[in-house]
């Protein structure tokens, strides 16, 4: 029997859409003895993490099998041109790990143009048009909707799939990032979209199995992801990480690209190598980028308030979560001094943040 989901986000234009999601059909199964694993016969995984820019999007592809792991951002359409040109018609199971424009920001579009059967996503919402959006194609597509939790293992054809977290919501949307570790045979890939480091030490300590050979750095390459601890914990061979050429948050930052390139791995960008596959049967890995290059430790480059999100904004020593979460409502700013309408920051601190050379406007 079905089962029905009320999902509700306030608008932008303050009024109440409620969504109601379908949450049937799942195309998962449990682990029994008759499914195949990878090795015995299985075909080769190809895992395309794919040049969207500053946004996140990774297919896998294995045989009649499709699944997606967030689908870009929101002013592009390089997602949707990519499915189209890897022969995609139809997608198993489509994740945005968490609402934010530059990992769901295609997945309207993703919905209406290809069979999908399952989205998963963790729950919480967002005022935006293109989390609303989501929702409505999610609403009016046979896609089965899923909330997948800390604990929950699935099956598609030979991929294992391991839910890290969250294992609760509370409204915390990059912290609480749907993090999955894949995997084919005995390699394993590890996602936690924009979670930090905080989340990071309760997968660890939650003795989920963290060991991977491919580890996607958090955050694309920000210092409020990926620890020493969470890359010791995954011990990869491989790290990749999904940022955009010039981009005004510094994204990779330099101290997680050095901690990285100290475990040993080999480290690959999509700002420097465009799309990278990653290709396995399950026992060898193979990683083929678009373009050849070393990934370049990101510059200090100032981040523009009027744009950075949340976790961006807490990188500026006597900011915190509560101040930040102000200055965005209270932005765009023209300019840096006009930070004093936010309660809580006085010129002292206005003074204070232009030191540490880190914020601007405009980039």
């Amino acid at each position: 029997m079905p089962l029905r989901k009320k999902v509700e986000a306030l608008s932008k234009t303050g009024l109440w859409l409620t969504a109601s999601l379908m949450l049937a059909g799942c195309t998962l199964t449990n682990t029994t003895e008759e499914q195949t694993t990878a090795g015995d016969g299985a075909p080769e995984l190809m895992v395309h993490y794919i040049d969207a820019g500053q946004a996140d999007a990774t297919l896998f592809e294995f045989g009649d099998y499709t699944m997606l792991i967030d689908a870009g951002d929101w002013n592009a359409i390089d997602v949707i041109d990519y499915l189209e040109a890897q022969d995609i018609s139809q997608i198993d199971i489509a994740v945005g790990t968490h609402p934010d424009a530059d990992h769901i920001g295609q997945l309207a579009e993703v919905i209406e143009q290809f069979d999908v059967s399952e989205v998963w996503m963790s729950g919480n919402i967002s005022t935006s048009d293109t989390f609303i959006n989501a929702l409505e194609a999610i609403d009016a597509s046979d896609a089965a909707y899923v909330e997948p939790r800390a604990g929950e293992e699935y099956e598609l054809g030979p991929l294992e799939i391991d839910v890290l977290y969250p294992e609760e919501i509370t409204g915390e949307s990059n912290a609480e990032s749907i993090a999955l570790k894949l995997s084919y045979g005995e390699t394993g890939f590890i996602f936690t979209g924009d979670a930090g480091v905080q989340q990071e030490q309760e997968m660890i300590d939650s003795r989920a199995d963290l060991d991977a050979e491919v580890l996607q750095l958090g955050h694309h390459g920000s210092n409020t992801s990926t620890s020493r601890a969470f890359l010791k914990a995954v011990s990869p061979e491989v790290v990749i990480y999904s940022a955009g050429a010039g981009n005004p948050y510094g994204h990779p930052h330099a101290e997680v690209i050095a901690s990285a390139e100290n475990t040993g791995a080999d480290v690959f960008g999509t700002d420097v190598n465009g799309t990278i596959i990653v290709q396995t049967d399950g026992e060898t890995l193979k990683v083929i980028p678009a373009e050849a290059g070393t990934p370049v430790e990101g510059e200090n480059r100032c981040l523009d308030i009027n744009i950075a999100s949340q976790a961006e904004l807490d990188q500026i020593d006597g900011i915190g979560e509560v101040l930040a979460s102000e200055i965005i409502e209270e932005r765009p700013f023209e300019n840096l001094d006009e930070l004093t309408i936010v309660d809580g920051i006085g010129v002292g601190k206005v003074e204070a943040i232009k030191a540490q050379g880190l914020a601007c406007i405009g980039g």
